[in-house]
C-alpha cells in the first residue's frame, strides 16, 4: 500500500480484508466550533461551554459528522485512490462522544465487493470504525464506493 497509484483497484479489496489507517487526526477548536457553525447546528452541546459544564459531559462535544468526516478522511488515502465516486453512507452509529482534543484512528473491514460496470468498475463496501486515544470505539458506518479496475486503466 505505499504507492497509491499502485494499489485500491476494485481488484485489491477482497471481503472480510481489515486493516488499520496509518494516521491519527486530534480534533480542535476549528472542527469543533468552526464546522459545527458552518453548517448551523446550533445545538448547545457543541457551541455553549458553561451550559455544558452541568451535564454529564462537562464540557461541549464535538458534531457527530465531524466525527464521521475525520474518520472516514482517515481511511480514504487507502480506500480511495482508484475511486469514481460515493455512492452512499449507512449505517452510522456514534456510540460514544468525542470532545476536543481527542485524537481520533480509522479502521476499515471490506465487507462486500460486487461488479458494477462490465469490466471497469466495481463497488466496495467498506465499514469504517473510529476510535478515540483511548481506543473506545466513537463511529462506525458503512460506505458504497465505485472504484475503478485494473482493466480500465
Amino acid at each position: 500500500m505505499t504507492n497509491p497509484s499502485h494499489f485500491g483497484y476494485f481488484e485489491d479489496f477482497v471481503q472480510g480484508m481489515k486493516f488499520a489507517h496509518a494516521r491519527g487526526s486530534t480534533i480542535t477548536d476549528i472542527e469543533g466550533q468552526y464546522l459545527t457553525k458552518l453548517v448551523m447546528n446550533t445545538a448547545d452541546s457543541h457551541w455553549n461551554e458553561a451550559r455544558m459544564a452541568n451535564t454529564p459531559f462537562q464540557k461541549r462535544i464535538v458534531f457527530g459528522f465531524i466525527t464521521a468526516s475525520v474518520v472516514i478522511g482517515l481511511a480514504t488515502q487507502d480506500t480511495s485512490a482508484q475511486a469514481i465516486r460515493e455512492i452512499g453512507l449507512d449505517k452510522i452509529r456514534f456510540s460514544h462522544p468525542v470532545f476536543q482534543g481527542d485524537t481520533l484512528y480509522a479502521f476499515t473491514e471490506v465487507s462486500k465487493t460486487e461488479s458494477a460496470v462490465g469490466e471497469r468498475a466495481g463497488i466496495v463496501t467498506f465499514k469504517h470504525i473510529g476510535l478515540n486515544q483511548e481506543d473506545t470505539v466513537v463511529f462506525e458506518g458503512e460506505r458504497k464506493v465505485l472504484i475503478r479496475m485494473r482493466a480500465a486503466t
